[in-house]
């Protein structure tokens, strides 16, 4: 397939000093703030101010916050720290190994054009600056590739979390290199799915983090909100119970939900192709950062149905020997509404979790941008997990009876 050469017409654009349209305004300057919280209780109080909990410890959280959510924040809750986090850091000449989204493009075609018996690259819609959402479907037979069990792995949501981006596009590569090369488990796993891998939902904020050659610390996508402010954060857009709590009205806030439930492009091509897709049985989300491996709900405090809850459960706690993940559902760390995990276990019953990557734990520039050398470790310790969603994706719930794996 003949490629138009996007990279070159871009790199020719930046060239002619185009400036990056909506940049971030010193009234949008967001926060790093450290808050003291003892429990769930206290975390969710901290997600209903609109700040956006990026990593959990035994009494305190580190979130982002705009100007006007760390004033609430200040007034409710003790905050021991607030750093300003937009600096302007040069992209590092190690992270080159990062894709942007044009890289990421070029090695979505080249991969459909060297393994077509196996793989098809089909947009699943645009963003809200026009980019393609592209998904790469992976089966062993595309003309009855709907008949097989599926499974739906997206990254991407976040725009500053590019490592999320990585692991999907690394296990389409591993999948098609793998099946090509006689890998028998490989051969048979993609024999019997349908395997759909979407690397990056928010192409535009992905860029936009980057297209200065400095990072931005964006987490939303790019939408006009028509009060100089951009973005809406597209895991608070679902409309499983989306609004009811852990996210904004405000659309200065890092979690703002949206005027209404899927008024975003791309959570509209998520739920179009979820729904077009009846076979899906499990769903991935991938996030950074905190390595956790989260399951609904996300937006109450509570169980799912008790076989339901037992398979999330068991499923969690197998894949957490492997990556060593802490498991646990998504309101025990906070509140949180509107998240794609809810919208497909609460409105479709699709066995569904989270995982948040690597590193641990981080301060400001730690956390989501930890260089490209942890790229291949991570995806890794991550990779035995995505082949065993992929295996019990047939019937996830056959996990309780399953003596294969024990934990």
């Amino acid at each position: 397939m003949k490629r138009q050469p996007w990279l070159a017409i871009f790199v020719l654009f930046l060239a002619l000093g185009t400036a990056v349209p909506g940049a971030i305004s010193e009234d949008q300057t967001q926060y790093w703030v450290k808050v003291e919280a003892k429990d769930a209780f206290a975390r969710s109080l901290i997600a209903d101010t609109g700040a956006s909990i990026e990593s959990v410890f035994e009494d305190y959280v580190l979130a982002f916050a705009s100007k006007e959510t760390l004033r609430d924040l200040e007034s409710g809750h003790k905050v021991v720290s607030a750093i300003p986090a937009l600096r302007a850091f040069d992209f590092p000449q190690a992270d080159q190994a990062f894709h942007n989204y044009f890289e990421l493009e070029d090695k979505l075609f080249n991969l459909a054009s060297q393994y077509p018996a196996i793989s098809k690259l089909e947009p699943m819609g645009q963003t809200t600056e026009g980019r393609a959402i592209w998904k790469m479907r992976i089966s062993g037979d595309m003309q009855t590739a709907s008949e097989r069990p599926g499974i739906f792995f997206v990254g991407g949501h976040h725009a500053r979390e590019h490592l999320s981006v990585e692991l999907p596009l690394m296990l389409i590569e591993h999948l098609l290199k793998s099946y090509t090369a006689g890998d028998a488990r490989i051969k048979a796993l993609v024999d019997s799915r349908d395997i759909h891998i979407a690397p990056a939902l928010n192409a535009d904020g992905l860029e936009f983090d980057i297209a200065t050659g400095k990072y931005q610390y964006w987490r939303k996508n790019r939408r006009d909100n028509r009060d100089r402010t951009y973005g809406v954060d597209l895991n608070r857009n679902y409309g499983f119970q989306w609004g009811t709590g852990g996210s904004s009205k405000r659309t200065n806030d890092e979690t703002y939900m949206g005027p209404n439930a899927f008024s975003e492009p791309e959570t509209q091509a998520v739920k179009k192709f979820i729904e077009a897709q009846p076979n899906i049985n499990v769903v991935l989300s991938y996030h950074t950062f905190s390595e956790l491996i989260l399951y609904p709900w996300g937006h109450k405090r509570g169980s799912m149905d008790s076989v339901d809850q037992r398979v999330h459960e068991t499923m969690a706690g197998q894949m957490a020997k492997w990556n060593g993940y802490k498991p646990q559902s998504s309101a025990d760390l906070y509140i949180a509404s509107g998240d794609l995990t809810d919208w497909t276990y609460g409105a479709h019953k699709i066995v569904s979790f989270t995982f948040e990557l690597d590193p641990k734990g981080g301060f400001s520039r730690d956390g989501f941008y930890p260089g490209a050398a942890v790229i291949p470790a991570v995806f890794q310790k991550n990779l035995e997990p995505a082949l065993y969603l992929i295996e019990y994706s047939d019937d996830p719930r056959r996990v309780l009876k399953s003596s294969v794996y024990e934990l």
